[in-house]
């Protein structure tokens, strides 16, 4: 595995993205296999995995979590997104990104995104209600 630096961080050059998951003929997330990649991944130097919200409809964070409870905390990276253009006119920033961290099974991220900044939903993260930006 190739590695870089990253503000004091050795993170490789290839990600674990987890927008797609393999899933079970009644399409739910196929969690057996789902946990096969994520353990070969680390164990061949793949220690960053980025998830979202709504990826997976809504559970691809709990599903990876739940994977990668299994391994030491300090032995990955975990990228998350807050989904403030999904959000209802009235949301709690704070609880969304509690539930995130409940979802995953961790006591933080490593690195917190914003989810898909466009022209249409920048003034959703830009807000001062939400206090986001």
């Amino acid at each position: 595995m190739i590695y870089r630096d990253f503000q004091g961080i050795k993170l490789p050059m290839l990600g674990f993205g987890t927008m797609r998951l393999p899933v079970l003929e009644d399409g739910q997330i196929d969690t057996t296999l789902t946990q096969s990649m994520i353990d070969y991944a680390l164990d061949h130097g793949v220690n960053y995995f980025d998830t979202a919200w709504p990826y997976m409809q809504n559970h691809s964070e709990t599903v990876v979590g739940a994977c990668l409870k299994k391994h030491p905390r300090e032995s990955f990276y975990l990228a998350t997104k807050f989904p403030g253009h999904m959000v209802a006119e009235r949301y709690d920033p704070a609880d969304i990104f509690e539930q995130q961290l409940e979802k995953c099974q961790v006591e933080y991220f490593d690195f917190y995104l914003l989810h898909n900044v466009y022209e249409n939903s920048v003034g959703e993260y830009a807000d001062a209600r939400g206090g986001i930006v």
